[in-house]
């Protein structure tokens, strides 16, 4: 199995150092190709390690969607194209095939077992979709308990698309605003703001500042 390269901060950082758009218009266009090939990339390496996973793990894909609780078609896009997979399912996935999340969303595996620290901006990234980054804060901490994550969403009109998960989950707002659309309610919840909640009740969070919001979860299954 490959390993996720590393991408949107960095490629965004990079490019953001190159020399102004309206004087090189044609280097701003191929940047810009580049940065969405590599996404594009990084999405599919995420569906062929779930792929890879689930067949060492001795299912197919019909019996894999049907324990992870998955409708079959939506398991399926997960594995062709690796877009918008849910933290959660990644979780869940990892978690029925007795490896670590951050084995799925890196091709490594992870091997501390005292503690690891995660300087600021350093956590592994991964894109769910344009808009919604995750970064794992323990990704090379062995046999976790919980899954630590840092979120950030850019502002959208898009409802949040919601989730249901088995365990527990904690969101610490640390930046700007968030939404907790959480069965038929909506609640605000701003920078200092927490909310700790059962996650098998169906749950998504959006964006709801002008800028991009970021919210730390922790979950557990």
């Amino acid at each position: 199995m490959g390993t996720t390269p590393n991408i949107p901060a960095a490629l965004s950082d990079a490019a953001s150092a190159t020399a102004p758009v309206a004087a090189h218009p044609k280097a701003a266009s191929k940047a810009a190709s580049s940065l969405a090939s590599t996404e594009l990339t990084a999405f599919a390496q995420l569906g062929q390690r779930i792929a890879g996973l689930r067949d060492a793990c001795g299912f197919t894909q019909e019996e894999f969607a049907d324990k992870l609780g998955v409708d079959r078609a939506t398991y399926q896009s997960y594995e062709q194209t690796g877009y918008d997979v849910p933290a959660s399912l990644l979780m869940h996935i990892a978690n029925v095939c007795k490896v670590d999340m951050g084995d799925l969303l890196t091709g490594g595996a992870g091997h501390l077992d005292t503690y690891q620290v995660v300087r600021a901006g350093k956590g592994r990234v991964v894109d769910r979709f344009p808009g919604y980054h995750f970064a794992d804060l323990a990704y090379n901490y062995a046999h976790k308990v919980m899954q630590p994550l840092l979120v950030t969403l850019d502002p959208s009109d898009e409802p949040a698309e919601l989730v249901s998960h088995a365990g527990q989950e904690f969101n610490y707002v640390t930046k700007g605003q968030i939404i907790l659309v959480f069965a038929d309610r909506e609640i605000r919840l701003d920078a200092g703001d927490s909310v700790y909640f059962d996650p098998s009740i169906p749950h998504g969070q959006r964006c709801g500042s002008t800028e991009s919001a970021q919210f730390v979860t922790m979950i557990t299954e």
